[in-house]
């Protein structure tokens, strides 16, 4: 009677043990789905980061700016008449 329980016991144990293998593996395979995709999305946003840097940095261009204010805002240099110098 004690081989018998013994053999079961240990039959038990087996199954619990393949199916606690079947589940790590199955979560591995998810979390591994997860990471890839997650390196993706990383990836793209790294690109999009590198492209809105440099519109950016045109947008910033003093020459982008000068010109910008003498179209449509109309802005221009003033002329050593239109200059007025404030003392103190």
């Amino acid at each position: 009677m004690t081989w018998r329980l013994l053999l079961t016991v240990l039959v038990v144990a087996n199954l619990a043990s393949a199916l606690a293998v079947v589940l790590a593996r199955h979560q591995h395979r998810q979390l591994f789905v997860q990471v890839t995709r997650l390196e993706k999305a990383r990836d793209e946003l790294n690109i999009e980061f590198g492209r809105l840097q440099l519109e950016q940095a045109t947008w910033a261009e003093s020459n982008r700016i000068d010109q910008v204010a003498r179209d449509r805002l109309g802005m221009k240099f003033p002329e050593g008449a239109e200059t007025v110098v404030i003392r103190p």
